[in-house]
């Protein structure tokens, strides 16, 4: 028999697993401090209650607005998690005015996709990957308490990027166990996705396509209320992310899509002896 079309479009994305945003999901076996791993990658198809933890406002939601749009759509529960406003963002703002700028558009931006818009103040271009700042990262998961969380990826060439990648992986682990004492009741994520940004492509390698047809022009006018959005900072964003939903979608034959990757643990796969 001939390849098909559709044959031919999941070898073009090496086997990547395609999410509807309209399937159902279900529950898998899970590990304390690491996300659950299933026999076929990422098929609990959880974004019911995602937490989006970025090093910037524009990172959050022009990288990964998308599934958090996903998440509100079906009336659950979206968060925006900035390490840092950005602040020093802008060529010819002064710092703390532009910080000021993000952090509202930011709160715009959520509010229009039904969803919270969350800061830790770090400065820009010093967000610290210590102890401190991974605990303060563990404490927002155990208050939002999110199924799934989207990050950076770690091939990155900003250094911000990189750093929460780092204090993401272990907030999580730090999230989950009980015997570590905080204000809130441990917390065990069930899946971590890195978003696809430009900015971090080092090694990014997609392997789960996300539907987001439905809320594509939702997402897209709250990017916009960004003014960086619109090329402000020397980088078309809006050119860039929309054109990529589009290319993401031809490859997992939605109109619409995002581009993630899993983490090492999503990919493990247990196989029983018959």
């Amino acid at each position: 028999m001939s390849p098909t079309r559709r044959d031919f479009l999941t070898m073009a994305s090496r086997g990547a697993v395609a999410l509807s945003a309209r399937r159902g999901f279900f529950d898998a076996a899970q590990l304390p401090g690491r996300p659950s791993n299933t026999t076929s990658g990422s098929q609990d198809r959880d974004f019911s209650n995602v937490l989006v933890i970025a090093a910037h406002p524009g990172d959050a939601f022009f990288a990964m607005g998308g599934p958090v749009a996903v998440a509100t759509l079906s009336k659950s529960k979206g968060y925006f998690l900035s390490l840092s406003l950005g602040e020093r963002g802008s060529p010819s703002i002064p710092p703390q005015q532009y910080g000021a700028s993000q952090q509202s558009a930011a709160e715009k931006a959520a509010a229009l996709l039904g969803a919270k818009a969350l800061f830790l103040h770090y400065p820009d271009g010093e967000i610290p990957a210590n102890d401190e700042a991974k605990f303060s990262v563990c404490d927002v998961i155990r208050q939002c308490k999110p199924s799934t969380i989207v990050t950076h990826w770690k091939g990155s060439w900003h250094k911000d990027h990189r750093a929460c990648y780092e204090i993401v992986q272990d907030a999580i682990f730090y999230a989950a166990l009980p015997a570590i004492v905080r204000k809130q009741p441990a917390h065990t994520v069930r899946k971590l996705y890195f978003a696809s940004n430009w900015e971090d492509v080092v090694g990014f390698v997609a392997d789960t396509y996300l539907d987001i047809t439905p809320v594509c022009e939702d997402w897209l006018n709250a990017c916009s209320v960004f003014p960086m959005w619109r090329g402000e900072s020397g980088f078309r964003y809006n050119d860039y992310y929309s054109s990529m939903a589009v290319a993401h979608g031809c490859v997992s034959s939605f109109k619409r899509a995002v581009a993630l990757m899993s983490s090492d643990e999503q990919r493990i796969q247990n196989i029983q002896t018959p």
